[in-house]
């Protein structure tokens, strides 16, 4: 489904980027608009699958999950089916926060997150390198976390 973005539509989509736990009273009155026409401009943003979640952001230092490791990625081979079977396969690793093909000399970038350097070398043996098709990994320690966001700049 296209949609249409307008300025309510952008101002209601930042207003939920930062704060999900708001009542739709709440929203239509920062944006201007009666309860009905807010709630279905969200509807259709959810319908049209720019809104695709609603969920809570944790502090992963406070849940016992800040080590975050950059895994470059090359594969052995550059097939299609070798490309779909590395990226279904990924989707099932917990401790892969996120995927990305990439452009020059890997393949593919993850974000992993885990407890303990300890982890992540039990997460390279037993996930990350039993994946299809792995040639090379490149691991990333990050050493401390200055920004990460999910609000995207609208």
């Amino acid at each position: 489904m296209e949609i249409n973005l307008d300025k309510i539509d952008l101002k209601i989509l930042g207003i939920l980027q930062e704060n999900t736990s708001l009542n739709i009273n709440e929203i239509s009155d920062q944006v201007g608009l009666s309860h009905t026409p807010c709630w279905r401009r969200i509807k259709k943003m959810q319908e049209a699958g720019v809104i695709r979640a609603q969920v809570a952001v944790l502090d992963g230092e406070k849940v016992g999950l800040d080590v975050s490791i950059f895994v470059f990625v090359r594969l052995d081979t550059h097939s299609a089916e070798a490309l779909d079977t590395f990226e279904k396969a990924v989707e099932s690793v917990a401790e892969v926060m996120q995927c990305y093909t990439m452009s020059g000399e890997f393949d593919y970038l993850l974000r992993v997150v885990v407890s303990t350097v300890r982890n992540y070398e039990k997460t390279v043996k037993g996930k990350l390198l039993q994946l299809p098709h792995v040639g090379i990994l490149n691991s990333h320690f990050a050493l401390s976390e200055i920004k990460n966001t999910t609000a995207l700049p609208l």
